[in-house]
């Protein structure tokens, strides 16, 4: 077997070179999640957990980029530098197992008003950033035109996709 030179190079980058500058991290203030699950985290207690700005962001680029499940996620984020660095990763930083990933999650977001509320700021955060585009709708699988109004219904979307997100990872959670 042939292995490429190219796979054995070596170089100095950092992630922020290997990333667009404009990808979305740039575009969303996550920082608020930090002051709202403050009473679901103890600094002095337990076993260090999994950043509460993570437990969010993972299964936002599981929404943003259409992967089909949370496993899947998981795996993806292992190999993609952009996810990497979205979550605050080096290349060298382990991934949280799925079981991990889940067991946090749960415990933090027992919550589903805290979560949801989160998810929706988060998506209204990247309505007004441009990152979401609502000239089209998708329901059931069926294309459809969208000719409303959009910000008329924009905070309307916001808080049932922020729900559907809340809800759909729970139960994909709770299946494991």
């Amino acid at each position: 077997m042939i292995i490429s030179a190219t796979r054995r190079q070596y170089g100095f980058y950092t992630l922020d070179k290997l990333v667009p500058k404009d990808y979305v991290d740039s575009k969303i203030d996550s920082d608020f999640i930090y002051d709202l699950v403050e009473e679901t985290y103890s600094p002095d207690q337990g076993r260090p957990s999994l950043d509460p700005v993570m437990l969010v962001k993972i299964p936002l680029i599981q929404c943003f980029y259409g992967i089909r499940s949370m496993r899947q996620t998981i795996k993806d984020i292992e190999v993609n530098v952009a996810y990497r660095w979205f979550l605050g990763l080096s290349l060298d930083d382990k991934v949280p197992h799925f079981t991990t990933y889940g067991k946090n999650y749960s415990r933090r977001f027992q919550d589903r008003e805290l979560i949801t509320g989160i998810f929706s700021q988060v998506l209204h955060q990247a309505l007004c950033a441009d990152l979401i585009d609502l000239s089209e709708l998708f329901v059931d699988g069926a294309h459809n035109k969208v000719v409303a109004n959009s910000h008329k219904y924009r905070k309307e979307i916001v808080e049932q996709q922020a729900k559907f997100m809340s809800d759909q990872l729970k139960v994909e959670i709770d299946l494991d």
